[in-house]
């Protein structure tokens, strides 16, 4: 344990220890055999010398072999155990607009089963086709679509088809992933 501490807790850490065990071997080797009746009538301070030594140890082991933590670096956390420190990689979040994961929202939470979209290959007949739904839609528009479908219908479907509770069921990462999706799909002529 002495090998990975930094110079100044190592020698805080062995003076005091070190102390403790001489001690150690000083009272019970070389003082009784100059004086056998030690500790004698001196009994109480020898139990207060030992336990301050002792607890003094303890809190040397507390204060010095405990290294400063590392700051984990982008993308990695820090991990301590009995006095080493790992990395672990930590995988970076899915970036907006990432088109597999805006993808995989999409079929996650079937809606090419309800809804034709070219970049997803889906042809669902229930609702309105997204290839030509979402032609000059915003961003704004295409959220507020999901989230509040009934507040613009399209023309030849009927209201309340879409259930009305996607704003609560699907996580705000990704229902702007799947924005994301479908406003990059839905055409060049988009504008935010």
């Amino acid at each position: 344990m002495l090998l990975g501490l930094s110079t100044g807790n190592a020698v805080g850490l062995a003076v005091v220890a070190g102390t403790f065990v001489v001690f150690a071997i000083v009272s019970a080797l070389v003082v009784p055999h100059r004086w056998p009746d030690f500790p004698g009538r001196h009994l109480r301070w020898f139990i207060v010398v030992t336990l301050v030594l002792f607890v003094a140890t303890l809190a040397a082991v507390e204060v010095f072999a405990k290294e400063p933590k590392e700051e984990a670096t982008m993308g990695e956390t820090t991990t301590e155990r009995a006095g080493t420190t790992t990395q672990a990689p930590k995988p970076p979040p899915a970036p907006a607009g990432d088109p597999a994961a805006g993808k995989e929202v999409f079929n996650s939470q079937g809606c090419g089963s309800c809804h034709t979209f070219a970049a997803a290959q889906s042809a669902g007949a229930v609702g309105p086709d997204l290839d030509e739904g979402l032609q000059g839609q915003s961003v704004k528009e295409i959220e507020q679509s999901i989230t509040d479908p009934n507040a613009k219908i399209t023309q030849g479907f009927q209201p309340n088809i879409m259930p009305e509770n996607y704003e609560q069921t699907i996580d705000p990462k990704d229902l702007k992933l799947l924005v994301d999706f479908l406003y990059e799909n839905a055409g060049k002529t988009q504008q935010k």
